[in-house]
């Protein structure tokens, strides 16, 4: 049975990142950044579950232009520690075929299953591959895929809430949050 008390504790010991009213305004001004580029292209929107399914209920009402949704389930490890070849947990739908996709993530972290995810997708037809994340780390490394438009980019910290969890807490939070280090 889950600790209750052990999440609240966990909760009290960590730093705010970004305040609810902050990632509010920068999913808003994704969301027009997206609907300039996009916009006439009648997207395939595509979110990387799980911890894209609050960034995606939050951005898709904001998208006012046609467009498909779907979701994808990918890992880059399996049973492995390390890999970087994708296995589709499930699979992108057939639509992907001659699209314009757009992969909505909760983070960009180091890029590779990102780039693993944007690579399946070419590999299985679609016309172009753009990506939008919530959040991107600030890494002092040379990342193998970039997102093309980003809500906030953070400190190189473990970070919760927004759709990311930590030890399984938190994935609900409106705020961004991160462990103390």
């Amino acid at each position: 049975m889950p600790d209750v008390q052990a999440a609240w504790r966990f909760l009290e010991s960590s730093d705010p990142v970004a305040s609810a009213q902050e990632v509010q305004a920068a999913i808003r001004r994704l969301a027009g950044e997206i609907e300039s580029a996009l916009g006439e292209r009648y997207p395939l929107v595509l979110a990387v579950m799980g911890g894209a399914v609050v960034f995606a209920g939050q951005i898709l009402p904001l998208l006012r232009f046609p467009l498909d949704f779907d979701y994808v389930h990918a890992s880059r490890y399996g049973a492995a520690t390390s890999g970087s070849a994708i296995q589709w947990r499930v699979r992108p739908p057939d639509l992907v075929k001659g699209r314009a996709v757009l992969v909505l993530d909760d983070i960009l972290d180091h890029g590779e299953t990102m780039a693993a995810i944007r690579g399946g997708l070419l590999q299985l037809g679609a016309a172009s591959v753009h990506s939008a994340v919530l959040v991107e780390k600030k890494l002092d490394i040379k990342k193998p895929a970039s997102a093309d438009f980003v809500g906030l980019r953070i400190p190189d910290r473990f970070v919760f809430g927004c759709g990311m969890d930590a030890k399984g807490y938190w994935r609900n939070l409106p705020e961004i949050r991160a462990m103390k280090e």
